[in-house]
């Protein structure tokens, strides 16, 4: 079983947008589920390159999904669903 892969963007629109915050993941998501869920920061996800499409940072990546306008609780509602369907 491979673990759910969580992506957060520090590129400076999204640290400033509040990835800052999204930080605390690190410590919360090992924690929350350990074995299931690995998590890191990534200097960019270059999505804001892409305006018509992205235009709400902070960006999280789980797994292939992206999550705009990300907060911690959105992240990990995301993760518990991916969770609940099998698909980690």
């Amino acid at each position: 079983m491979s673990k759910i892969q969580v992506k957060i963007c520090m590129g400076t629109t999204c640290f400033v947008m509040g990835a800052a915050h999204l930080q605390e993941l690190v410590e919360i998501l090992p924690e929350k589920y350990p074995d299931k869920v690995e998590v890191s920061g990534v200097t960019c996800l270059e999505l804001c390159s892409d305006a018509s499409k992205y235009t709400n940072a902070p960006y999280v990546k789980v797994n292939d999904d992206v999550i705009a306008d990300a907060t911690i609780e959105k992240v990990l509602k995301h993760i518990e669903r991916l969770l609940e369907n099998g698909q980690e």
